[in-house]
């Protein structure tokens, strides 16, 4: 049984994952460890996803289902599902992924025992669209450098795959960042700025399944139109100019990070000598930039 004020939240964004959404949500029932909510929201599914919600929230009371009338986006959703959350731990789910039994109690107790990390993750299987083995995946993202700058370089430079994102995290970690805004390879943003607020923890156990099929977003990195379709509706159907974008959200993560001024203008530091070195992708996308911002 959960209590009052659960110790977890689990955030499970849907949409369209009709073929993965009961194993989705039945390996995150079936943990061991049991004091958690689910924050469940169907982003105006057009297949049986809202139904499979539906069905699983009237049969398990730690589910808080909401279904949006209209398709906001994944990035919306993404962000949704956190801000309505109310433990103190906080993990993301993507509809189509699965959890080992023993994952959640795994992750608790790595937090538990570590009181400087604000996020600690397993290591990834990574799966095809049927369950069957590809791979594991070393995610290579233990940051445990008592240096905030350091952890953060480590987070830009060794990111690749952004399965560490469904890790599990302090809530109050998470609430001091941005969150994931809303062009491709936001999450990775998001994780690198969360590296600031603390240390990052490996396990090495696999217990995270992550799919990869055709559907998912992972899918859609050669058709930029698209991913940010998928992302923000709102904003597709024009260029997007996403070197600008990661660099506005990378230069704001360390104004609103707990460290001190030196370490601010090391990581601005860092950041203008990188547009420096791309500065001609940048003044390719000003254009596409400059349209968006008219827009």
């Amino acid at each position: 049984m959960t209590s009052a004020t659960p110790r977890v939240s689990i955030g499970i964004p849907v949409y369209n994952c009709e073929a993965y959404l009961e194993k989705t949500l039945t390996s995150v029932l079936d943990q061991t460890y049991s004091d958690f909510e689910v924050v469940l929201s169907d982003n105006a599914s057009t297949d049986r996803s809202a139904e499979i919600c539906r069905d699983f929230a009237a049969r398990d009371p730690r589910i808080r289902l909401t279904a949006h009338p209209v398709n906001r986006g994944a990035q919306l959703n993404f962000r949704f599902v956190f801000q309505a959350s109310r433990a103190p731990y906080f993990r993301w789910c993507a509809g189509d992924d699965y959890f080992a039994p023993e994952s959640l109690a795994t992750c608790v107790a790595t937090l538990d025992a570590n009181a400087d990390a604000v996020l600690c993750y397993p290591r990834t299987v990574l799966v095809d669209a049927s369950g069957n083995f590809l791979r594991e995946y070393d995610d290579n993202l233990e940051l445990r450098s008592d240096d905030p700058v350091t952890r953060y370089y480590q987070a830009v430079t060794q990111i690749v795959l952004v399965n560490v994102i469904y890790g599990l995290m302090r809530s109050d970690a998470v609430r001091r960042t941005g969150l994931i805004s809303h062009f491709f390879g936001a999450d990775a943003v998001f994780v690198a700025e969360l590296a600031l607020h603390g240390k990052f923890v490996a396990i090495d156990r696999p217990l995270f399944f992550r799919r990869m099929h055709e559907t998912a977003s992972s899918s859609m990195h050669g058709d930029p139109e698209r991913l940010q379709a998928y992302l923000d509706p709102s904003r597709a159907g024009r260029p997007i100019p996403l070197l600008w974008y990661t660099l506005f959200e990378r230069l704001k993560a360390p104004l609103r990070a707990p460290i001190g001024a030196l370490d601010r203008v090391r990581i601005l530091t860092f950041l203008a000598r990188n547009a420096i070195m791309r500065r001609d992708e940048l003044a390719a996308q000003l254009p596409a930039l400059l349209d968006r911002k008219k827009a």
